[in-house]
């Protein structure tokens, strides 16, 4: 039969509305917290999701700068369906409160966890966005994408792949550390975010991302060095994972 679904957030964020409206409803700003995005700004225009080799369109429903932006995608074959909300709301002092609903339809092939791992991603993903508009705001980042191969079962990935960074155990939010993945510069940087399975770093010049799935770890960069090469760089970090991992 499927189910609806929807997770709603709140954040407060250290930014003008239109700050947070270009980081939002556009796309060198969408891309500098979460994944590769073009959009076509204006209602019924297009949304373009691009990583690695997929490809996902959505359209524009709400154009309305610098207050709502939503988009839906587009109804799969057994009628899932994601639709996203943004709305914007200025504070004293140059600051902005963003209320955000991810809602839609899920087949019964999803599981029942869906929503609370969903909940959980968007947690993440929208304290980059704090990040980003903090730190990095009006500079374009390149999203940086490569996934680890499967562990076999019993092995622990996330475990594996923190020691492939160099970290000595356990790190803390707030803390310096120096990341020494093989075959890559090392990163020094300021922990921002610390999950069970998650850790973020910022740099002068990145946010660095490394998330974990039951059976393998995967990385999802921003890098705000205009000399990057995406390409190039995603190969670099695939080869990591391959090393860590074999």
């Amino acid at each position: 039969m499927g189910r609806e679904f929807e997770v709603r957030k709140e954040v407060a964020l250290d930014a003008t509305p239109e700050q947070v409206w270009d980081a939002i409803a556009t796309g060198p700003g969408i891309t500098s917290w979460f994944m590769t995005h073009e959009v076509e700004p204006r209602e019924g225009g297009t949304v373009r999701l691009c990583v690695g080799d997929f490809t996902a369109e959505s359209t524009v429903t709400a154009w309305e700068p610098p207050r709502r932006f939503a988009v839906r995608g587009e109804e799969a074959p057994d009628g899932t369906v994601h639709a996203f909300e943004y709305l914007i709301e200025g504070r004293e002092g140059g600051s902005t409160v963003l209320r955000f609903v991810h809602h839609g339809f899920l087949s019964d092939d999803w599981g029942a966890e869906y929503e609370g791992q969903t909940s959980q991603g968007w947690d993440m993903y929208l304290h980059t966005l704090g990040q980003y508009v903090t730190h990095f705001t009006g500079r374009a980042a390149t999203y940086v994408n490569a996934e680890g191969p499967q562990v076999a079962p019993g092995k622990n990935a996330w475990d594996t792949a923190t020691r492939g960074l160099g970290l000595p155990g356990e790190v803390a939010q707030g803390k310096r550390v120096r990341l020494t993945p093989q075959g890559l510069a090392p990163i020094e940087g300021v922990v921002d975010y610390v999950g069970p399975t998650f850790l973020g770093v910022r740099t002068n010049d990145a946010l660095y991302r490394f998330h974990g799935r039951p059976d393998s770890v995967g990385v999802g960069h921003h890098l705000f060095d205009a000399g990057v090469e995406q390409k190039e760089a995603d190969l670099a970090w695939q080869s990591w994972l391959n090393r860590v991992f074999a």
